[in-house]
């Protein structure tokens, strides 16, 4: 299997990725699921120079996204799959890609979104996207860094 881990982080690639999650993961290759990015050269440049040195980049849309894992691309890597949106993921479940965990870490807060912690704020949207993923098998936690206490991102929401 491609994918050794998916994080949810609507800052894509940084410090935390790039230097924290990236190296404890092993992962040889970074892949960025998003079609707007993916779209956009400038967002695409800003994700290639936060990209650590000697790990792959991939910055394409959900469907290609699909395609490739599905076909057995990356069978050869270790993929970091990182998106910004619960969505994205619920997507890629539906299109038959094996997401079996999801790192929920930072959701920036908007006018629309319900506190959950300092990091992560959802939408209703978001909130329905997890339960429907959660109801799919798919284990959803809350882990910052690789060494912080890893929680139970379903038990987060309960409270809202």
């Amino acid at each position: 299997m491609a994918i050794t881990a998916v994080r949810i982080d609507g800052r894509l690639i940084h410090g935390q990725v790039a230097n924290l999650w990236t190296p404890s993961l092993g992962a040889t290759r970074i892949m960025v699921v998003d079609d707007k990015v993916s779209q956009s050269d400038i967002e695409k440049s800003g994700l290639r120079m936060a990209c650590p040195a000697g790990t792959k980049l991939s910055v394409i849309p959900v469907e290609k996204a699909a395609e490739n894992i599905l076909d057995g691309r990356y069978d050869s890597q270790k993929v970091f799959l990182v998106v910004k949106k619960p969505d994205v993921l619920l997507e890629l479940v539906n299109k038959g890609v094996p997401i079996t965990a999801i790192n929920v870490g930072n959701m920036s807060q908007t006018p629309e979104t319900k506190h959950v912690n300092k990091s992560i704020n959802v939408t209703e949207k978001d909130i329905a996207d997890f339960k429907v993923l959660a109801d799919k098998g798919v284990k959803l936690t809350n882990q910052m860094v690789p060494g912080d206490k890893q929680n139970d991102f379903m038990e987060l929401l309960k409270d809202l």
